[in-house]
């Protein structure tokens, strides 16, 4: 149980620390350092073993892994390609769930439809953190980032309802399909409807009442396991209701965050995002010792064999599944083929392969109960989660560790017409300055007459201003403002580490505040995290 081995979590929590900076040294995705560090945690002698309560599993990582996804999705981006996302999302899950439920029932003895059923629905899903970590920093067109982003999400809720209903099958015995259709759509629709409305009261609270941090970002915590367990009390879909929530508290964020308020919350999300993330990948590693320990009426070889199998049919599936998705519709509809461009046959290659499988999927094996209802033994239990780390631990190393190689070596390209981040920037802030500098001559003419001090905030704009154009008109527009900004940027980090050494020989000092100090330094600190970002 994990509260009797409090000690022991903590010690792996440091160790996730450690592994992380090396995976950053190595420039190995952590999610794959993680499930190997673990795998080796697991096996020095003395180490106790951990074991997570099914029931609890569901309930501590997946409302807030879930909410965070939500949180930064882009809806503009999620809407404009909500097609293949769509189709990736609902249609890669049942057609995973089936071909697997009909190949494990052909290869493993006594494996029911539904067992089959189970196993397929929660392999589906594919790890949108897994496959952001190994794709940081590689030249990955705008549309496949988006297309996994979204698809995760999708994926996560539509895997989660086939799990589900496969476990209800399991344990009744009893499945027909037109009252699981029906049942299927009352849940999810009302778990959607408590989501929003949930998210409506938190909207309110933020707005109009929560106008200090210190609540501000609790609520926001508080939130998924609030829409999680509502729904679920009533028998809904607590992952619609997470992610519905999710969904339209951070489209409204503006409305309730102010900068102080953003950026704690964003530090806060962060911190509990990669600690949640991060245990369950060690999790990964550390459980298949235990698994295989468990493993009855199976040799290894031949779990084995059945999971790499398995392994090599969900890769497969997916990749054709996205080509699939990619060009069929372009040949059924002529307002597709001329409204989109053609993804061409490197971004579906590479979008198939980031199909690495993660945190929801050893969520949801862990999460298979012990026993059935009459109290007998789960069947299969420990196959189905041996079978589920292998293809995590196959697609996490395996394709996770091939990929950066594969972009690089077949040399994708941006497929749409899409302006560079920093191109967008640079934009941005000229448009920002103008509408400045028109503001002060409307508002503040007489008082720029009066006082030199205002008058400067004016005259910075304006070469802030002229500077951006000059550089915008310059004959080699790329390479200047490459050159130009890299300049900028070092000069910006030297005056910061001037002005960062000045505040603490200010400190030693003691002549001003201890908390004056603390506020500048933090500006400058967000001031570098801003240079450094861009």
């Amino acid at each position: 149980m994990i509260h009797e081995n409090l000690l022991v979590i903590l010690v792996l929590f440091f160790a996730m620390a450690i592994l992380y900076l090396l995976s950053q040294r190595l420039k190995i995705s952590y999610p794959i350092f993680l499930v190997i560090g673990g795998l080796g945690i697991s096996f020095i002698p003395g180490v106790p073993r951990i074991n997570v309560e099914p029931d609890l599993v569901f309930l501590i990582f997946l409302p807030p892994l879930l909410f965070e996804a939500a949180w930064y999705t882009s809806w503009r981006q999620f809407w404009k390609w909500k097609r293949s996302i769509a189709i990736l999302g609902f249609g890669l899950v049942l057609v995973t769930s089936l071909v697997v439920s009909i190949v494990s029932v052909s290869l493993i003895p006594m494996f029911t439809p539904a067992l089959g059923f189970l196993l397929g629905g929660i392999i589906s899903p594919p790890d949108a953190v897994a496959a952001t970590s190994v794709l940081k920093g590689l030249a990955v067109p705008k549309r496949g980032l988006t297309i996994l982003e979204g698809e995760s999400l999708v994926n996560d809720a539509a895997s989660l309802t086939v799990f589900r209903f496969a476990i209800a099958a399991v344990l009744t015995g009893h499945f027909v399909f037109q009252e699981a259709a029906t049942d299927f759509l009352i849940l999810s629709f009302m778990g959607i409807v408590i989501g929003l409305v949930i998210a409506h009261i938190l909207y309110f609270i933020l707005k109009y009442w929560a106008k200090s941090s210190n609540i501000t970002t609790p609520i926001t915590l508080i939130a998924p396991y609030l829409m999680y367990i509502t729904a679920e009390q009533f028998h809904w879909s607590g992952v619609l209701a997470v992610v519905s929530g999710g969904l339209f508290l951070s489209f409204r964020s503006q409305d309730f965050f102010n900068y102080h308020t953003r950026i704690q919350s964003t530090q806060v999300w962060a911190t509990l995002g990669f600690l949640l993330n991060g245990f369950v990948f060690m999790l990964i590693g550390l459980q298949l010792p235990s698994i295989i320990d468990g493993l009855k009426g199976y040799s290894l070889e031949e779990a084995i064999y059945y999971s790499l199998v398995i392994t090599f049919i969900v890769i497969v599936l997916r990749i054709a599944l996205v080509y699939g998705s990619a060009f069929l519709p372009r040949l059924l509809s002529k307002k597709i083929r001329q409204s989109e461009k053609s993804p061409g046959w490197k971004l579906p290659f590479v979008t198939g392969w980031a199909g690495m499988r993660g945190v929801v999927s050893l969520a949801s094996a862990l999460s298979v109960p012990l026993t059935l209802d009459n109290g007998e033994a789960f069947p299969h239990r420990n196959l189905i989660l041996f079978i589920t780390f292998v293809v995590i631990l196959v697609t996490l190393v395996f394709q996770g560790l091939t990929l950066p190689f594969i972009i690089k070596w077949i040399k994708i390209e941006e497929v749409d017409e899409y302006v560079p981040t920093h191109d967008q920037i640079e934009s941005i802030r000229l448009h920002l300055a103008k509408n400045s500098v028109k503001y002060m001559e409307e508002n503040y003419a007489a008082e720029m007459q009066e006082y030199e001090t205002i008058y400067r905030i004016k005259e910075q704009l304006e070469r802030s201003i002229r500077a951006t154009e000059k550089t915008n008109n310059e004959e080699n527009k790329k390479q200047a403002l490459a050159s130009v900004r890299k300049l900028y940027r070092d000069i910006m980090i030297e005056l910061i580490d001037l002005r960062r050494s000045g505040l603490h020989e200010l400190r030693s000092k003691k002549k001003y505040d201890d908390e004056v100090i603390r506020e500048m330094e933090h500006n400058l600190d967000l001031e570098e995290a801003r240079l450094n970002k861009n």
